[in-house]
């Protein structure tokens, strides 16, 4: 046994001889072999252990026996106890999400201010089997095949290289002693009743059903690392980073094949859901200007990309208003910066014809200046153009998208539109030969 415990660890790298592990003991048959293959191996451990206050005296009869077994060993021990009940009912969890999030949650503490490399777990080949029926009942995809991993960021799980017969025999051998929970006995649990009434019916079927389990599991890791490669090659070439988001090109996008299963997982990482991905691939015909939301993210179906932000205080940035006074010289907003200047005529002036500079005539200027974002029916006299325009129609000749429009300020006085910043100046406000004093507002 311990010869295989040490073959698992090099095999799976799961830590070096010199490092530090913290290990999660409940007092269980499992936490109890996994000490004393530590303690055997001569590996720097400590003990953490929790108490859920969810079975009375037998909960703290846990936390008393783990204490024995620090003493033991001689190793430093962590114990805490959680009003489990009372924290699952106010962040709406089932029991055992809730105990699961405040366990690790603490593990993870405890693993950077006692300066731990990881936190192990006593998670065996049983556990990994039933692991994997869950996730196909809950639908999780490919990457819930894969059974429990011996290695995750840093938790490592240095009993998958047995199953629960063996540490049973091995613990009756060798007079190790250890706590029984009753919980395990009850079929309220769905992985209890996977272990007690799911897997002793396949086993009539196929007698090596553990095994057969086992491969099938590691086939699965193969075949989702390279699907996850495909993907990640797929993402680079379809999702570009772009400065308030991230842009999918729907050309390249409609010839992936099959085309939900690469969006599901490009948009993953956003937060969208299948259900959400399905709206998305059936709009693609469609129109542009639609949104979809996950609960981070939005996602505008523009004419010629999928365009993605996080969601923002939208409204909050729309209803703001910048006072730029008549000695301003520089204003930083959302990432732009725009310089301010005022100087007198000379016939000698070179006149900008760039969309980053407008020159203004400083006397027909009203201060303080706002700078604001559009709002509907807003009207303005676009630079070399007759008559005036509705901004929004402006912006669709553009070919503006639903975010680039919402990220475009206007620079107004006493109420009229100055400039379109970045995309065009109002002509009531150009320079002419009778212009005494030029204001010039350059966008960098």
């Amino acid at each position: 046994m311990l010869q295989s415990f040490q073959s698992h660890i090099l095999k799976q790298k799961l830590f070096s001889q010199k490092d530090k592990i913290l290990l999660t003991v409940s007092g269980g048959v499992d936490s109890v072999l996994m000490c004393e293959l530590f303690y055997l191996a001569k590996i720097n451990f400590g003990i953490a252990h929790c108490n859920f206050q969810l079975r009375g005296d037998e909960s703290e009869g846990d936390e008393t026996f783990v204490r024995a077994l620090a003493k033991k060993y001689k190793v430093e021990l962590h114990t805490i106890k959680f009003n489990t009940s009372a924290f699952a009912k106010k962040n709406k969890l089932s029991t055992q999400i809730a105990a699961r999030q405040l366990r690790y949650d603490w593990f993870e503490k405890l693993r950077t201010e006692h300066n731990y490399h990881f936190i192990a777990t006593a998670h065996h080949q049983d556990d990994s089997i039933e692991t994997f029926f869950i996730n196909i009942i809950r639908g999780t995809g490919i990457s819930g095949l894969h059974g429990i991993l011996p290695k995750q960021g840093n938790i490592i799980r240095p009993m998958l290289f047995t199953n629960k017969e063996q540490i049973l025999e091995y613990v009756k051998t060798h007079k190790l002693k250890y706590r029984e929970d009753s919980s395990n006995a009850s079929d309220k649990y769905v992985r209890n009743k996977i272990r007690h009434q799911v897997i002793p019916l396949l086993k009539e079927l196929n007698q090596g059903l553990e095994t057969t389990m086992l491969n099938n599991i590691q086939h699965l890791r193969d075949v989702e690392t390279i699907y996850k490669n495909d993907i990640e090659n797929k993402r680079k070439a379809v999702v570009k980073k772009e400065t308030n988001g991230y842009t999918i090109s729907i050309a390249s996008l409609k010839k992936l094949n099959p085309i939900a299963t690469y969006l599901f997982e490009f948009l993953k990482p956003f937060n969208f859901n299948q259900t959400a991905v399905e709206d998305i691939i059936a709009s693609l015909n469609g129109e542009s200007g639609k949104q979809f939301f996950s609960e981070t993210h939005r996602l505008i179906k523009d004419r010629e990309f999928l365009i993605i932000e996080e969601r923002s205080k939208k409204l909050e940035v729309r209803s703001r208003k910048i006072e730029v006074t008549i000695d301003q010289k520089k204003i930083k907003l959302d990432g732009l910066e725009l310089n301010f200047k005022k100087l007198t005529q000379l016939s000698t002036l070179n006149v900008e014809h760039s969309n980053l500079i407008a020159q203004l005539d400083f006397d027909k200027l009203t201060f303080p200046l706002e700078i604001r974002k559009w709002k509907k029916g807003d009207v303005f006299y676009p630079l070399g153009m007759k008559g005036q325009k509705k901004i929004s129609d402006f912006f669709i000749d553009k070919k503006l998208s639903i975010s680039q429009k919402e990220n475009t300020w206007l620079f107004t006085s006493a109420g009229k539109i100055v400039w379109v910043i970045g995309l065009r100046m109002d002509d009531r406000f150009k320079i002419t030969d009778s212009t005494i004093y030029i204001y010039t507002v350059e966008l960098l």
